[in-house]
């Protein structure tokens, strides 16, 4: 969840007066890029990641570091999965030090550090110039997709191929808002009028994707995309998660059998299943989140076709 950061406190953002959430956008939303003048060059070992293990924006971007080879020409420091009143916490247990990057203990100082003026929402993913200490993008859709186009002698598919540009950005428009931000919008709505609203749209656009996937592979046909790396962070965590934390529980993704299939499609392709660690999401959803479940419990979990079907440490 967002935060703000006013005097040097974090405090929570609150939802609209309609009781709606809206997602704030990014401030920082610079490029890497090729050529001489570029303020931020295509270097291998420059850029660093903040990155958590239960965000599915980070997911996305780690899914593209993992599909196009990248994990040794950018460095990551993961984030604990539990935040605090700080904000999110970084896992000291899992820093490395190697990376040359402060041993911050939230992510809150990263920003403060590169920007000291900032009083906006301090989130992840965070892609850092470690030469020049500025935060260079906090947008994960233009991460995923210059970490796909910078640096261009990297092993792994093109994400964005030229021929289905159009196409991505179509689908990509189709699920940003009703399911990507949608699930939020239903899980921190403060009014039942919101909440429903949201909830609506997430299973009306579901029922399309079903529809679309009864006779595709992927989602712009049969060729992985960047858009089925947006989406499948989103529904690998609706059974698990979302249908019990934010309410939305009039169906599971287990109950479409194509969006079942194109789970556990992508789940299986090599390099995915290690990007996947539900205990840390679920970890993180329900005992971050005190103002949705005070008590902190964490629930057992579904034991379902779908959990089954994806080939990863605690999927059941």
């Amino acid at each position: 969840m967002a935060k703000m950061l006013i005097n040097g406190i974090l405090r929570d953002k609150p939802t609209q007066a309609s009781g709606r959430f809206e997602r704030q956008p990014s401030r920082f939303r610079s490029w890497i890029e090729n050529g001489e003048n570029a303020e931020f060059p295509a270097e291998q070992g420059r850029y660093h990641l903040y990155l958590s293990k239960a965000c599915p924006w980070c997911h996305g971007v780690d899914l593209v570091l993992s599909l196009k080879g990248l994990r040794d020409a950018i460095s990551i420091t993961w984030m604990d999965p539990i935040m605090s009143e700080n904000g999110w916490v970084i896992d000291q247990h899992g820093f490395d030090p190697a990376h040359g990057v402060p041993r911050d203990r939230y992510l809150f100082e990263v920003y403060q550090r590169a920007a000291p003026d900032y009083t906006g929402a301090i989130t992840v993913p965070v892609l850092l110039d470690r030469e020049s200490a500025n935060i260079v993008s906090t947008e994960s859709a233009d991460i995923m997709r210059m970490l796909n186009q910078a640096f261009p002698d990297t092993e792994g598919p093109d994400l964005y191929p030229e021929g289905l540009r159009l196409e991505i950005d179509h689908l990509a428009e189709l699920i940003q808002e009703p399911i990507r931000n949608g699930v939020y919008r239903a899980g921190f709505a403060t009014s039942q009028e919101a909440y429903c609203d949201a909830v609506t749209r997430i299973f009306d656009t579901l029922e399309d994707l079903e529809n679309l996937l009864a006779d595709r592979t992927f989602l712009a046909g049969n060729q992985l995309t960047e858009v089925d790396l947006k989406l499948f962070p989103t529904l690998l965590r609706f059974d698990p998660v979302y249908v019990t934390h934010f309410k939305i529980d009039r169906a599971r993704v287990a109950d479409y059998p194509a969006l079942s299939r194109y789970l556990a499609e992508i789940a299986s392709l090599p390099g995915v299943a290690d990007t996947i660690d539900l205990p840390h999401t679920r970890a993180h959803y329900f005992r971050s989140h005190r103002h949705i479940n005070p008590s902190g419990i964490v629930p057992i979990g579904p034991m379902s076709l779908y959990a089954l079907a994806v080939p990863v440490k605690g999927a059941a």
